[in-house]
């Protein structure tokens, strides 16, 4: 026995064990357990892994869960392995769906994976299902260049023209890589291409209009805009009607990659950084805290911290930028810390939203078109 142990220390036994051993952890692991990515890094792959048959497999499923109209439904993990009962359901129900979105990275994101799986494989059915989303994004567009939060547009507040959760800028990023032929859209014909350009026009006119003005300067943005009068308007109860610390920022970046900034363009940038620049909140530092007394195990609170910062609210009020807290109740608070636990643990109030903008991104750009 020692004999054999010394040989498959040193010789062939051994290494073909390791083999043996490394082919089963490369495919599957001892427990049973698929080495599989989750959806939301379904974008942030290696662009070699597009082709393989994991990426597929997901990208069939996302076929599955598209709606007749082309859109999506939000807050599904698109990379769950599903059993032939629920493939079967999803094929049942596709004419049954209702709640299409843009929300909460909803459509849009389906659409760039489609398009690095198509761009990998040519199979003509990822081409296929992305057309039918592109085309659901045009018909979405209201005429003055917004988007709702849910077409069929739905009665109340998803009528709005919605920035919340980056909705509609999440498309507009979307159409302008597809309008100028970025990677992997080359595939996209010309047509939707130029429809494409001019909905991004149509949607930059509408975003330069919705820009708040008080006391004659402009400001940023609420996180959703009424689809008629264009004014900042009211979501759930905790979203009130405001101007951003967070949509506004993705806002701002969009402009600021536009080629050729007209002189409009400009001053809504030069605007909102400053607007940003003058409600940072400093000394106050976001923190989680054991606490089992709470349903999640957690707190989440705002201290004071010297040279803490900078932060931002999600919501100010308009004309006195005064950072806005409230919870479901939809009454007012002082401060972060008396908002109900459900909404200070589950929602973000306070962030460095607009951080790496003022410090990075603003710089490069005055650097880019001094």
């Amino acid at each position: 026995m020692n004999n054999f142990i010394k040989n498959a220390i040193s010789g062939s036994v051994f290494r073909g064990c390791l083999l043996t051993l490394m082919m089963i952890f490369s495919t599957e692991n001892i427990w049973g357990q698929e080495n599989r990515i989750s959806w939301k890094e379904a974008l942030d792959q290696p662009e070699t892994w597009y082709g393989s048959e994991e990426a597929q497999r997901i990208a069939d499923n996302v076929i599955l869960y598209q709606n007749n109209n082309g859109g999506w439904l939000k807050n599904i993990d698109m990379a769950d392995k599903l059993s032939a009962p629920e493939i079967a359901k999803l094929k049942r129900e596709k004419s049954l769906k209702s709640g299409t979105t843009i929300d909460n990275g909803a459509t849009h994101t389906q659409l760039r994976y489609l398009a690095k799986v198509y761009d990998a494989t040519q199979k003509h059915q990822y081409k296929e299902a992305f057309l039918k989303g592109l085309d659901f994004l045009l018909e979405a567009q209201y005429d003055n260049g917004g988007w709702p939060q849910f077409y069929p547009v739905k009665k109340g507040y998803s009528e709005h023209i919605t920035f919340n959760d980056d909705a509609m800028m999440g498309v507009m990023n979307l159409l302008r890589d597809i309008a100028y032929q970025k990677e992997p859209f080359q595939f996209v014909n010309k047509e939707r291409c130029e429809r494409s350009k001019s909905a991004i026009e149509k949607g930059l006119e509408i975003i330069l209009k919705t820009q708040v003005e008080v006391d004659g300067k402009l400001t940023v943005w609420g996180a959703q805009h009424d689809k008629d009068d264009l004014k900042p308007a009211k979501a759930r109860s905790y979203e009130l009607a405001s101007l951003s610390g967070k949509e506004s920022v993705m806002i701002v970046e969009y402009l600021m990659e536009i080629e050729e900034p007209g002189e409009e363009v400009i001053n809504a940038i030069r605007s909102a950084v400053k607007w940003f620049e003058e409600n940072k909140i400093m000394d106050i530092e976001m923190v989680w805290e054991k606490d089992a007394s709470f349903p999640r195990g957690y707190n989440r609170l705002a201290i004071e911290k010297p040279g803490a910062g900078p932060l931002w609210a999600r919501f100010y009020q308009i004309g006195t930028n005064k950072p806005i807290f409230v919870g479901r109740d939809g009454i007012l608070k002082e401060t972060h810390n008396e908002i109900e636990h459900e909404r200070r643990a589950g929602y973000s109030y306070l962030g460095n939203y607009a951080e790496e903008l003022l410090n990075k991104k603003y710089p490069a750009w005055v650097k880019k078109h001094q």
